[in-house]
């Protein structure tokens, strides 16, 4: 029968894995043109995501990632959001620890699901892939884009949810405590997500309230580099403003005059482990959502007391750029943290 296939070389043809899969594919019905959105989904749920939803690349609103994506799997015609769901009380807790095993955990489980889809899809006969989640790791354009795809612009545009004030997508069910990845695949598929026809975030502003340097402000707009340069201290530029500060000392007790033994310690489990973040309070307290709403409806002021109040309270350091809003913001309104300026290297506004 090899032999017989004209688009084989008659050489290639007589090799046995050739003849194999040939004869493989005259028994094999054909793949679906486009696959079952119900399927799909299942096959996402069945991998460990809590929710899924498509959209096609040709949709208005993923303009900006059409290069991209096709760079990373050419002929690319859908994506797929998966969610996952963190645990509440974990990323509330004010010992940050706890919160960053949290993502650290979560982001293992996103990836692996994503992965697993990705191998069923495979196996059904289409291409696909899924870039990581959670942490931007293109670096040869940094501080430009570091992503392969947007991963909360296509959860929007998917229907799973909506940016709140924070820049965080809230799903409509779990709220902000969740961690997004995308699949690219390149099919259509038979039914795809659409957005939302509201936005879950209630403009509470406990986002505004929480952040210790001042980076949403109470009408919507949003400091970029005030967050990634606090927030991302052990990511990207303050990991370069930290080896900047060790080049820039004279001797061993001029660079422990600058850095802290805690600051080293917690580079040093960043780099071993995995890069914390030093806030996040924004998702924290962010009580939107359908299963995260009811204890901020049933008691306001106990939902601040046990939740807002202790990482307003918390002592700790927070980095600013100096001269900056956020060094004035943190000054005056914790003066019980402490505040250190340093200089990140981000050019690039938020997505």
């Amino acid at each position: 029968m090899a032999s017989e296939n004209s688009a084989v070389p008659r050489k290639l043809a007589q090799h046995p894995s050739v003849r194999a899969v040939l004869s493989r594919q005259a028994d094999r019905p054909a793949k679906p043109a486009v696959i079952d959105a119900q399927w799909l989904r299942q096959v996402c749920l069945d991998a460990g995501a809590d929710d899924a939803a498509a959209v096609s690349l040709d949709h208005p609103d993923l303009a900006s990632e059409r290069e991209p994506v096709h760079t990373a799997l050419p002929g690319t015609r859908s994506l797929v959001s998966l969610v996952v769901r963190m645990n509440r009380d974990n990323v509330r807790s004010a010992v940050r620890s706890v919160a960053n095993q949290e993502f650290h955990r979560s982001g293992e489980i996103i990836n692996e699901a994503a992965r697993t889809v990705v191998r069923t899809l495979q196996d059904a006969g289409y291409r696909a892939v899924n870039p990581s989640a959670t942490f931007p790791m293109e670096m040869d354009e940094y501080p430009n884009r570091s992503w392969v795809v947007a991963h909360k612009t296509v959860a929007v545009a998917a229907g799973l949810g909506a940016i709140g004030i924070h820049r965080n997508v809230i799903h409509p069910k779990f709220g902000n405590f969740v961690l997004l990845a995308t699949l690219l695949v390149d099919a259509e598929i038979s039914e795809y997500g659409q957005r939302l026809d509201y936005n879950p975030c209630l403009e509470c502003k406990l986002c505004v309230a929480a952040c210790p340097v001042g980076a949403i402000s109470k009408d919507g707009e949003f400091d970029f580099r005030a967050c990634f340069t606090h927030n991302y201290r052990e990511f990207m530029g303050g990991f370069t403003d930290w080896v900047e500060t060790i080049a820039d000392s004279a001797d061993g007790a001029d660079f422990r005059a600058r850095v802290t033994d805690a600051e080293n310690a917690s580079m040093w489990q960043s780099l071993s482990f995995k890069a914390n973040y030093k806030a996040a309070y924004c998702m924290a307290v962010c009580p939107a959502g359908e299963d995260v709403l009811e204890p901020y409806l049933e008691d306001r002021k106990q939902f601040m007391n046990q939740v807002l109040r202790p990482l307003q309270d918390k002592r700790e350091t927070l980095y600013v750029d100096p001269n900056s809003p956020a060094k004035t913001y943190a000054e005056r309104r914790f003066p019980h943290k402490t505040i250190k300026e340093v200089t990140t290297n981000s050019r690039r506004k938020a997505d």
